[in-house]
Parts: C-alpha cells; sequence; structure tokens
C-alpha cells in the first residue's frame, strides 16, 4: 500500500513546493522545532540560529573548518559528507548492491554512457545516505579536475531505509547528478548526487548553470574545455534538502581503509579507502 502510495504521489510538484516554501522568510520560525525534532547539533554551526534567514539557509549551514578535520595524505580518500554508509563493495559485472537481496544496474546509474560504464565494471563503490538532521554540503573525496558531467532527470522516490529497501533500481530511477573527477594519476572518480522527495534542487560550485528538478529538462552532459580543478576538501556542492551520494572508484585503484559497513557513520573528512 506504502508503495502504491509513492508512486502515485506528484513527488517532484511536492519537492518544489517544499522548496519554495523553506526558501520563504515565513519558514524561519520552524527552525527552532526543527533543531528539536532532529536533535541538531549546533557547535559545530558556523552562523548563530538567528542569523539564518529561512529554513533552507538553515538547511546548508555552513560548518566551522575545524569542526570536520581532514585526513591529509593525498593518498587518502575521504568522505565528502556526513551521513551513513548504506551499502559499499564491489561492482560485479554491471550491478551494484542496493540492500541485502536488492540489485540495481550500473548501466542504468550511469544513463548508458559506455565510456564511463567501462572504467567501473569490477571496481568498487560506497553509498551514503544523509538524513535530514546531518550536515548537507558535499566536499571533494581528493583532489582533481572536474571535466565533465551527466545530469539525468528522474524520479524523486525517498531514500530512507524503507526506499532502499522497497524501491527497486532506486538510485538508477531517482533524478540525479554525475560529477567526473580526474585524478592526478590519469584515473577517474564518479562522484553521484541522488535527489529524493522533498530535495528542492542539488547545486554545484563549479557551474551555475546546472539547474536539478525543473520542468522540461532532458538528461544533459557536459565537457569542459576548461576543468574545474578542486582541492580534498573543498566544497563541490549540497543538498537542498536530503538525499545520498555515491562513490565510484575504478578497479584496482584503492582499498578501504574503513570498514565499509552498512550502518556505520561517517563524516566529511573521515578516511575512506587508500589509493593504491
Amino acid at each position: 500500500m506504502k508503495k502504491l502510495l509513492w508512486k502515485i504521489t506528484p513527488k517532484k510538484h511536492l519537492s518544489r513546493l517544499v522548496g519554495k516554501f523553506a526558501r520563504h522568510s515565513w519558514s524561519r520560525g520552524l527552525i527552532p522545532l526543527y533543531i528539536k525534532a532532529y536533535r541538531i547539533d549546533l557547535e559545530p554551526i558556523k552562523k548563530s540560529v538567528d542569523q539564518f534567514e529561512n529554513l533552507l539557509d538553515f538547511f546548508i549551514r555552513e560548518y566551522k573548518p575545524e569542526a570536520r578535520p581532514l585526513v591529509a595524505d593525498p593518498q587518502i580518500i575521504v568522505s565528502p559528507v556526513d551521513g551513513k554508509i548504506s551499502q559499499a563493495g564491489s561492482i560485479e559485472k554491471d550491478m551494484l548492491l542496493q540492500a541485502k537481496g536488492v540489485n540495481y544496474s550500473l548501466m542504468e546509474l550511469l544513463a548508458n554512457r559506455m565510456e564511463h560504464i567501462e572504467r567501473y565494471i569490477g571496481g568498487k563503490f560506497i553509498t551514503i545516505y544523509l538524513s535530514p538532521r546531518d550536515y548537507h554540503r558535499i566536499h571533494m573525496p581528493i583532489t582533481g579536475a572536474i571535466e565533465e558531467f551527466t545530469y539525468i532527470p528522474g524520479e524523486l522516490y525517498p531514500v530512507n531505509e524503507w526506499g532502499v529497501q522497497f524501491i527497486p533500481g532506486l538510485f538508477a530511477r531517482n533524478e540525479r547528478l554525475i560529477t567526473y573527477i580526474r585524478t592526478d594519476n590519469g584515473g577517474e572518480v564518479a562522484l553521484i548526487k541522488v535527489g529524493a522527495t522533498n530535495v528542492g534542487s542539488i547545486r554545484v560550485e563549479y557551474d551555475d548553470q546546472i539547474s536539478t528538478n525543473k520542468k522540461g529538462i532532458g538528461i544533459t552532459h557536459k565537457c569542459y574545455s576548461n576543468p574545474h580543478k578542486l582541492h580534498k576538501g573543498e566544497e563541490l556542492g549540497r543538498f537542498e534538502f536530503g538525499s545520498t551520494i555515491i562513490l565510484l572508484f575504478e578497479p584496482n585503484q584503492v582499498d578501504w581503509v574503513i570498514s565499509p559497513i552498512p550502518g556505520t557513520v561517517v563524516q566529511m573528512g573521515q578516511a575512506l579507502a587508500r589509493r593504491k
């Protein structure tokens, strides 16, 4: 029944309305309730609560630099976000693990772009879920040049535990923005930002023309003639409410330095893997 209700709910329209409301000054009065409901830790936040203009402004709050120390070793790949590991493992043939007993297609996830799909078959992936209480800015997991992106419009199903378990191919069905990062050794890392219900939009620092959750926009792919160089830990973008990120690594490129068990909480800047 719940699955049927989500299927018929106008998820994109609902998400646009939520985003519009959260940007309005009226929503400012909800900030204390939001803090209480989600038990938000105020200590790391750069501004005081009374300085936020609206609920969205609070949701995408910046942290003090010292709140998330970065592992400086250039061979270490760090978590780009605060969140909880949903799944991690190997990309077997064309398949990634979504939840126990539920797989989805790499080809569908990357919108059939074979030049990238072939890079990641046999590689590794990690999926990290950001809850409403988490810090929602996304940072570079490694120093590199952003050479291209792909935007895929799609559904906006919830990406919480229920959605992951019961919506087949969830991450390949939902709206997503894929950033391809060229590393200094000529390799590539894909950082996939997955939209969800009530995610008003996904923003990135390297291109202010990217527009998500808009009517009439199809699959968009862009290569930059002048790639954008960003250092590990620099801000890459943000979710304006909710969602999930997926990191893809090429075969034989990294070893985990954490035990990537589902449910493990990670923070931005924490070591995830070491380059070989």
